[in-house]
């Protein structure tokens, strides 16, 4: 932790697509997801995936190179009257400035079917570009409904090369540790990529 206490994890998020590790089959040149940002036509989807793989960085990456508003959400710690109040919002932003809402929905399986039924009018519409991210299986975790109107991707665990390649830049670039001037050797670099898991 530095640079007035932010973690090195959030200093290092990447900010493009290029910058994303792992998940090559999804965004990878000519993919599919790869090809959605690029033309600016994504649409809403979830994310799935294990803990740790990316989905968050990844949903605010689409925000940011789709020149989308992105709102965070978690099904966890928000009410449904918040809810209501960001898709009205989005609703607004969408008829008076043409902006769009990306709406993050994290932990998107512990919302309960009529949760889940309040967003389905706003992705109909495209109201909002919802993108839910869940660690479950989204055929049994989401209602059918609502899963029908979204386009699933599944995420793989990143792999101890695209660890290690984190390590490389968090190492060298100036968000990172750049300004320490820190060595470190490819077996200490590849140990550490494997503890990390």
């Amino acid at each position: 932790v530095s640079e007035q206490g932010v973690p090195l994890a959030d200093r290092m998020r990447p900010r493009e697509l290029s910058e994303v590790a792992g998940q090559r089959h999804l965004i990878g040149a000519g993919k599919p997801l790869a090809q959605a940002i690029a033309a600016d036509r994504v649409t809403s989807m979830i994310l799935w995936g294990p803990p740790g793989c990316g989905k968050t960085t990844l949903a605010q990456v689409i925000a940011a190179s789709t020149r989308a508003r992105y709102v965070p959400y978690s099904a966890v710690l928000g009410s449904v009257p918040e809810l209501r109040a960001i898709l009205a919002e989005a609703g607004e932003a969408r008829s008076f400035r043409g902006e769009r809402t990306l709406l993050f929905l994290d932990e998107i399986h512990r919302f309960n079917k009529s949760q889940q039924d309040a967003l389905l009018p706003d992705v109909e519409r495209g109201g909002v570009v919802l993108v839910g991210a869940t660690t479950e299986n989204p055929s049994f975790a989401i209602n059918a409904a609502l899963l029908s109107r979204c386009r699933v991707f599944s995420l793989k665990a990143i792999e101890d090369a695209d660890i290690v390649e984190l390590l490389r830049r968090a190492l060298t670039d100036e968000r990172g540790l750049a300004s320490l001037a820190i060595q470190a050797e490819e077996d200490a670099l590849e140990g550490l990529a494997k503890l990390a898991s």
